[in-house]
Formats: C-alpha cells, structure tokens, sequence
C-alpha cells in the first residue's frame, strides 16, 4: 500500500526561526547564532530523505510515543503541513555533524512514517565570519 505524500509548509514560521536562534546560541556565540539564522531566511527550500537527515546528524531516533514527535505523526495522519527544519551544514572530514537547529522532532516523526520520504528544509553552510 502506498502511503500519503506529505504536506509540507511553504515556509517555515518566525517561531521556528527564533527556536532555531535559541538552540544556535548554545553551540555558537550569540552574534554566529543571529548570523547563520539571518543567512537560513535566504535559503531556498530543498528536500533532503529524512534517513540521510538523521544519520548526518548522528543524532538518535527519538521513539514514536515521544510527545512531540507522536504530535507531528498525528499531523502527518491527517494531512496537516509541517513546518520544514532548519539546518546548518557538517563537514564530516573534520568530524563535524549536521546541526538541525529546528525540527528535530519532524525528522524522527518523517523517520517513522516513512524513512525515505523528503523532507523540506533550509540549510545554511556552516562557514566562519569571515
């Protein structure tokens, strides 16, 4: 049986760009965070598997009974749009992961529904001021 394609929002909403900033600013300083938040706002809209997402990210699979991620499965259930994530590049020569700064939830959610899907996201290069 195949499944529903998801439905995915235009754009992603001030908050996620401010909870983006809030994470960004606990691995960066304050002015990096603002920075790479502003340069995430140019971004086009891609999509990305949620699997390759998540593993680049090193980060775990969060369960489905998870508060937040159950939230965003019942949204999947009922056709209602996500948000796309907002993400900074890795460079995996130099050990550095990809950092979702928003929507980490979403992936883990997308994960379980279907590990293939796109995912829609921003992604900003993860390059120094310079």
């Amino acid at each position: 049986m195949s499944k529903e394609q998801l439905v995915w929002g235009k754009a992603p909403e001030k908050r996620d760009y401010d909870a983006a900033t809030a994470f960004l600013s606990l691995v960066f300083r304050t002015a990096r965070a603002n920075a790479l938040v502003r340069a995430m706002r140019r971004k086009p809209i891609t999509q990305r598997s949620a699997k390759d997402l998540l593993r680049a990210s090193g980060l775990p699979l969060l369960p489905p009974n998870e508060a937040s991620v159950k939230e965003d499965l019942k949204k999947i259930g009922k056709g209602k749009p996500l948000a796309p994530v907002l993400l900074v590049s890795g460079d995996m020569s130099k050990g550095i992961p990809l950092i979702v700064a928003d929507g980490y939830h979403r992936i883990c959610a997308v994960c379980h529904y279907d590990e293939f899907a796109p995912i829609a996201c921003q992604v900003v290069e993860n390059q120094p001021a310079g």
